[in-house]
């Protein structure tokens, strides 16, 4: 079988092939999780160098593993005051061509432009890490092969794989809230979706997703955020609310969200996950 270790320009179409879900509307400028389009700035050649020599390394390592589906990270953000390396999650599987051949693709929702709506995408590798990261690494858990074969089964259903996404985002978003859905949350609830016995075979919804979570043993990462951080954020950024968190944890600083941290820890401590992958940087 061809691959796209055998051929530059068949590792150049893995890399860069991105299309959207059908149903959603483009938007352009691209979408940029969790950053304003105010100013936006032409990428740097050095940035997409690396960005797309992240990404040839990556699928040369997820074609070496013999995996259909990994939930990939990358570090697009500075989270490290909060204890957090990575900064955002996309479930990315491998999908067969008609030549014999095949290409990886992420699925993943992003938020437009720093407002306070999102949209969901497919794309390719490299785009997937051509978003500006802050450190030029990726990281990704296989799950087991049943809940690979579930969750490939998901994602390229359609109708399924956009069944869960709710538009209205903040990026600190109550982990058991249905208000907003922050990126890494709407990941999270889409694998419910195809795990829950109660959904695997039919439709669901979010407050079904997260009850599944519960009684899966699945905890979020509690942020300690004080008032004047939240006041600052709440007025300068469209895409952050605490609103929707429960008045005595949020008056306690106590901001329970979706990380990825708290994503990979599940997946390994359930045994969902069989292996956790890291790719430092280069």
């Amino acid at each position: 079988m061809k691959t796209a270790n055998h051929s530059t320009k068949t590792c150049m179409k893995q890399l860069l092939t991105a299309t959207m879900l059908a149903t959603m509307a483009l938007v352009s400028p691209p979408a940029l999780a969790g950053r304003t389009c105010e100013t936006p700035q032409p990428p740097k050649v050095y940035t997409v160098k690396r960005a797309l020599t992240l990404a040839e390394r990556t699928l040369k390592a997820l074609d070496s593993s013999g995996a259909k589906v990994v939930v990939l990270t990358r570090a697009g953000q500075d989270l490290s005051q909060y204890g957090l390396r990575y900064s955002h999650l996309g479930l990315a599987y491998r999908q067969e061509d008609a030549q014999g051949g095949h290409v990886w693709r992420v699925l993943h929702k992003l938020n437009q432009c720093g407002t306070a709506d999102s949209a969901l995408y497919r794309q390719g590798l490299g785009e997937f890490f051509l978003d500006d990261l802050w450190r030029f690494e990726a990281a990704w858990v296989v799950p087991t092969e049943p809940v690979q074969a579930k969750l490939l089964a998901l994602l390229q259903d359609e109708p399924r794989a956009l069944q869960l996404h709710h538009q209205p985002y903040s990026m600190v978003s109550y982990a058991w809230g249905q208000k907003y859905q922050q990126s890494n949350q709407w990941a999270i609830e889409t694998m419910s979706l195809a795990l829950s016995p109660a959904m695997a075979n039919g439709w669901g919804t979010r407050k079904q997703a997260q009850n599944w979570l519960h009684s899966q043993g699945y905890q979020p990462t509690s942020l300690h955020i004080g008032p004047f951080t939240r006041l600052g954020a709440r007025v300068t950024a469209a895409n952050v609310a605490f609103d929707d968190h429960p008045t005595e944890k949020r008056f306690s600083d106590r901001i329970e969200t979706v990380t990825v941290d708290s994503v990979f820890d599940w997946l390994m401590q359930s045994g969902l996950g069989q292996t956790l992958v890291k790719l430092p940087p280069n």
